[in-house]
């Protein structure tokens, strides 16, 4: 999955993020703003992933979420 759809589809997301990671507040969604590894970095700190569980956090929600391009 390319995380650089997250960008484009941020604010489609973004509510569908905060349902998941309920931890995450908007300032914070806010500051992110669609940037992937923000979001990875963000993740670890708030629940204590590795990285590579955090992306692959990431990854699932956004084959979950059927990001795949930027038409949908």
């Amino acid at each position: 999955m390319n995380r650089n759809i997250l960008e484009g589809k941020w604010k489609q997301l973004r509510g569908t993020i905060r349902e998941k990671w309920g931890e995450l507040t908007d300032d914070e969604l806010d500051q992110i703003a669609g940037n992937s590894e923000r979001l990875v970095g963000l993740l670890q700190e708030k629940y204590g992933y590795t990285q590579m569980e955090a992306e692959r956090q990431l990854d699932e929600f956004l084959e979950d979420a059927k990001v795949t391009d930027f038409t949908d």
